[in-house]
């Protein structure tokens, strides 16, 4: 079968094949996160392609820290990052880098295109350069770019000084005022910012753009390819230019690919720094959150998010993604791989009336029946019980297999029961359900054959474990809540969260960490929360439902 490859890797095989640009080199690729928030599952994609394609070719993959920018990046933000990395289940190896690194190269070639005539000082002011950027059919202009190229290097050197405040001066590459790509119109290079800075303190008050110092970055490390998202693609000419009139050591090839846009979330790391500014959500980490970290927090497994970007491939043009194809992956995942257990969520009392009071005795049950090598594990059974409000009903309505006065259910791999009453409380709601047990149906299956079609999960009152469950919906009420003309936040769900209190878990469960999985029957799939769950006051949240009805679509390439 003819191996199935997109068009990146189509590159990279003409690229270092026979007469190729880079014949006989090793793949190098870069993975070149901005530490000014977290990772979100757009980011994800782009890290999967870059680290994965390394890993296909037997190649390298950097991890550098974009931090060009000191106005709102942090350190907490890079240990986030390689916590992220490594839960995908990537390693950069001793190839970590910041960006800042480079500051000194940066601006040694920033003074070598000074000298060549390729870069001037320009001192428009921001609105000046905004008015004077002209269009289609206006060509851009600057007063300074005919300053003589000693004038510019002087001032640049006392850019770098501090001699002048923010946004005073700029550095300006000389490329061509008419494109009509306007990021080759004389694009700034340089710009001053007195801040200091996460990596480097106060040694610097200038800072290169990103289009002047990733292409520099990509040379100085060996960069083979780099793999950029699509909007990217208008700013390669420019990739070009800096790579080809400076004398870096190597020659990099840009290469973009259409970024991932899934439905009912925003992808915009502002917007979703609003979202936590805001108090809107607890945290950037919050489970509803499109974070790598809030996606972990919530229980998704680091195989499941790789084998979703897998799947939905690498294409040309943009498309987005239904969420729910995200979840169906996680399902995937834990069907085969989470332990099984049986917890009440809205729990109202069983009693099973001619159980003797004094009777304990524990049934044993499989841990996964999808892999016999999990073994099983020991429940406690006695006279009251804990079942779902919904399993009951006073008066059922046409085709209910639960229970109900004079029905028959199965409880799981214990008895079969049949209800003799129940009764209620002041308001009228069922407080207790009256039932008497077959003793000849131990592990569920009646002596005499007859057929139980309700199978119910329970817990047993004397060792249940107390807990708060939380349920997660879509965070937006729209698809598209980043479409045009939108605000965001007005499409904010409300009903996002509900949260559970007095839920009532097996034992087994007391004990249960964050990181770990479980499907609670007929419930969905479920993990302890990781900042507010303890052995003494256990939080957890569900990761996914059981219900799937999503087709899988075929990856394009």
């Amino acid at each position: 079968m003819e191996e199935n490859k997109n068009f990146i890797h189509a590159f990279i095989e003409e690229d270092i094949g026979p007469g190729g640009r880079f014949e006989g080199r090793t793949v190098h690729t870069r993975f070149p996160p901005e530490p000014n928030g977290y990772l979100h599952i757009g980011h994800c994609k782009a890290l999967i392609i870059d680290f994965g394609t390394a890993e296909k070719y037997g190649g390298l993959c950097n991890l550098r820290m974009d931090d060009t920018n000191p106005l709102r990046e942090d350190e907490e933000y890079v240990d986030a990052i390689k916590e992220d990395i490594h839960w995908l289940g990537f390693d950069w190896g001793d190839r970590f880098f910041y960006a800042s690194d480079y500051f000194q190269q940066t601006y040694e070639y920033a003074l070598e295109l000074i000298d060549k005539g390729l870069a001037y000082v320009c001192e428009l002011k921001p609105e000046q350069m905004r008015e004077y950027r002209g269009d289609l059919t206006t060509p851009a202009r600057s007063p300074w770019r005919d300053r003589p190229r000693q004038e510019s290097r002087d001032l640049f050197e006392r850019m770098k000084n501090g001699e002048f405040p923010d946004g005073a001066m700029t550095l300006r590459a000389k490329i061509d005022l008419t494109s009509g790509n306007f990021n080759m119109r004389d694009p700034v290079l340089y710009r001053i910012i007195h801040k200091s800075h996460h990596h480097t303190g106060d040694s610097w008050c200038i800072y290169p753009m990103y289009d002047f110092a990733h292409p520099i970055q990509d040379a100085l490390e060996g960069i083979t390819h780099s793999l950029c998202s699509l909007e990217y693609e208008a700013h390669r000419p420019l990739y070009n230019w800096v790579r080809d009139n400076i004398s870096c050591p190597s020659k990099p090839r840009q290469i973009e690919f259409a970024r991932l846009n899934i439905t009912n979330t925003v992808m915009s790391k502002r917007k979703l720094r609003l979202l936590v500014e805001k108090g809107l959500v607890d945290g950037w980490d919050d489970p509803r959150m499109p974070t790598l970290c809030g996606l972990r927090r919530r229980g998704y497994t680091g195989a499941s998010i790789r084998n979703f970007c897998e799947r939905i491939g690498v294409a040309k043009s943009s498309s987005v993604v239904d969420y729910s194809f995200l979840e169906h992956c996680l399902r995937e995942d834990l069907n085969e791989n989470a332990s099984r257990a049986m917890a009440v969520l809205r729990p109202v009392k069983l009693v099973i009336t001619n159980y003797p009071a004094d009777k304990t005795e524990t049934f044993t049950v499989e841990n996964n029946p999808s892999r016999e090598s999990d073994g099983t594990r020991e429940v406690s059974f006695s006279r009251e019980l804990w079942i779902e409000q919904e399993d009951f009903m006073a008066e059922p309505v046409k085709k209910y297999f639960r229970l109900f006065p004079g029905g028959e259910v199965r409880l799981k791999g214990a008895y079969v029961v049949k209800c003799t009453g129940f009764s209620t409380d002041e308001s009228g709601s069922v407080s207790e359900i009256y039932a008497e047990y077959d003793p000849d149906s131990r592990g569920g299956d009646p002596a005499d054959g007859r057929k139980i079609r309700g199978t119910l999960h329970w817990v047993d009152t004397r060792t249940a474990a107390d807990a708060q469950v939380r349920l997660y919906e879509d965070l937006f009420t729209d698809p598209d809540p980043d479409g045009p003309d939108k605000d965001f936040l007005t499409l904010l769900n409300q009903n996002s969260l509900t949260v559970l209190d007095g839920c009532k878990l097996e034992a087994s469960l007391a004990g249960a960490s964050p990181g770990t999985s479980y499907q609670f029957m007929r419930q969905g799939y479920f993990t302890p929360d990781s900042k507010l769950s303890s052995p003494g006051h256990l939080v957890f949240n569900r990761s996914v439902s059981l219900k799937d009805s999503f087709k899988v679509p075929v990856a394009s390439n």
